[in-house]
């Protein structure tokens, strides 16, 4: 059995040579000035063989690390391929990175070299002289320049072990810390999906799988591009996620699974119902986060499961899990039972001890793999943070932030992250389940909650609003308080916005999740600010009979 990603890809390039391994539409064509097309396992293993070639004459091998600043380009795979055969460890680069995150990563990363479109070069070497690297630069097509520095690991081969990425946390709440993935984490990745079954079972050989998030993040480069690869199906990429021509690539691509953010489905239902809305090939969604008063509206209109799956980076398939069998509990932020293969504890929030909390109340989800190694297939450890990987995995569980419930029949539901939680005058508030009432408003385009601080009750919370239109300034407090009554009709009290602040943008991550971190900062600043509402008197206990 292959134990590097490249080994599974010549093994799938022999057993499907003339099999399309990577799409790209016209759409994504015209934005990266690439040709459109496919491009079949015997041709992308011709080119990796190209590029491996001339990383060995360049000096690169077992212990290098490589930055990939590609964006969703079938470049990024031919390069990780060609470097992972070599043993070197790419690292993804987001392009919406910039001058201070690149120091960050290149000074943190140490990278020896990284691949990116020419016009990245010049912030990228700015950005490596502030972190006082040397750091070699190279377009898609050019010769790369002699490594930096001599092989860490010359003599080696790499195995299933070895680095094959780092990847970095989107740094929701902190600064991201970089994932050390092993080739077992993604090998591990594409068996589970080409494994899992039930309503998203993959057909070797056959699978056209539309994938609209970014090669950065886990999802798209672990589960996607694996899933594909080990099956020998064609990954359909673009640029990013186009609401407004998002079921034309679908049919174009003649796509039979898609992958997903919650903020998708949520922008798709907001377009006007048209006759075409089923006509499709797609078989399942696989995501997270989707809007549990949406989702069963979404099935029903554009004819296929949304299939809600919990993993994070640190995981991988290592304690995925996911709704992929009935019943899934549409509607009620399921995302399903451990399989056999993961362990799984609801730790209450006195439960420093590992106590679970008991049928249907909150409690942190504490996951390991089953069998002897309890960290089989989860990320090998926080690079150059000891200290943070061992607090993550104290007691033996990976402590993963989530709060979860579960049910009487073992079904697990998500709460929100640890972190998002919102202590108001006692009482514990989501502010996932504040965001979705929210974003049923019509005015509302997008929203964030946070805490702010409040005098009397500890924390107030704050609602960061993204409207359609820009909203004149003296209509605000009118608008604020319809968001506020809609809030009050939906949710407890205590869980309405006790402020409403209209802003242009919220602050988001690569991969289009909140960014928590900055949203705290910024519900701090924001009372006070005359697009900021104070809507605390609407907020009164109703009187029951």
């Amino acid at each position: 059995m292959p134990d590097t990603v490249a080994a599974a890809f010549a093994a799938s390039a022999a057993r499907w040579p003339d099999r399309p391994f990577v799409a790209v539409l016209p759409e994504t064509a015209a934005a990266y000035a690439i040709p459109a097309g496919e491009l079949s396992y015997a041709q992308a293993q011709e080119i990796i063989a190209e590029l491996r070639r001339a990383y060995v004459e360049g000096g690169y091998g077992h212990g290098h690390r490589v930055g990939l600043l590609l964006d969703n380009r079938p470049a990024f795979f031919l390069h990780w391929l060609a470097l992972n055969a070599l043993g070197v460890s790419v690292v993804p680069i987001s392009s919406d990175l910039r001058a201070a995150e690149l120091e960050y990563l290149i000074g943190h990363s140490e990278v020896a070299l990284v691949v990116a479109t020419p016009q990245r070069h010049a912030g990228l070497r700015s950005a490596a002289q502030a972190a006082h690297r040397q750091l070699g630069l190279v377009a898609d097509g050019a010769t790369p320049p002699a490594a930096p520095r001599k092989l860490p690991l010359a003599g080696t081969a790499p195995n299933e072990l070895s680095e094959c990425a780092l990847l970095y946390t989107s740094g929701t709440t902190g600064r991201p810390k970089g994932c050390i993935l092993p080739n077992r984490y993604f090998l591990r990745a594409g068996r589970w999906y080409a494994g899992a079954g039930g309503l998203c079972t993959l057909r070797p050989g056959i699978e056209r799988l539309l994938t609209p998030l970014p090669l950065v993040h886990m999802n798209a480069m672990a589960f996607s591009t694996l899933a594909m690869l080990l099956t020998g199906g064609c990954l359909v990429l673009v640029d990013r996620f186009h609401p407004g021509t998002w079921w034309a690539s679908v049919r174009e691509s003649r796509a039979t699974a898609v992958h997903y953010l919650g903020v998708m489905p949520s922008m798709l239902m907001k377009a006007a119902p048209s006759p075409d809305d089923a006509s499709h090939g797609v078989r399942f969604g696989f995501g997270a986060g989707v809007d549990k008063a949406l989702h069963a509206g979404f099935e029903a209109r554009f004819g296929f499961p949304l299939l809600e799956a919990w993993a994070m980076t640190e995981t991988g398939a290592g304690a995925v899990i996911m709704a992929n069998a009935e019943p899934r509990c549409v509607g009620t932020n399921c995302f399903g039972r451990e399989t056999g293969d993961v362990r799984v504890r609801v730790v209450g929030d006195d439960g420093d001890d590992g106590e679970e909390a008991g049928v249907g109340q909150p409690g942190e989800l504490w996951v390991r793999s089953a069998g002897a190694d309890p960290r089989d297939g989860f990320f090998a450890g926080y690079l150059k943070d000891e200290a943070a990987t061992h607090e993550a995995w104290a007691q033996g569980w990976f402590h993963t932030g989530d709060i979860v419930s579960r049910d009487a029949q073992g079904l697990l539901h998500f709460i929100d992250r640890r972190k998002n939680v919102i202590r108001r005058s006692g009482e514990n508030i989501s502010a996932v389940e504040v965001e979705s009432v929210l974003n049923q408003t019509p005015e509302v385009k997008a929203c964030a909650v946070a805490a702010t601080p409040d005098a009397l009750r500890g924390d107030e919370v704050l609602a960061c609003i993204v409207t359609h239109e820009r909203v004149a300034p003296d209509r605000r407090d009118a608008l604020a308080r319809r968001i506020v009554q809609h809030a009050l009709a939906q949710l407890a009290y205590f869980k309405a916005p006790g402020y409403v602040a209209f802003v242009d943008e919220l602050p988001l991550t690569a991969s289009q999740k909140i960014q928590r971190g900055e949203l705290k900062a910024l519900a701090l600043a924001l009372p006070g600010q005359p697009h900021c509402i104070d809507t605390r008197a609407m907020k009164k206990r109703q009187e029951t009979a």
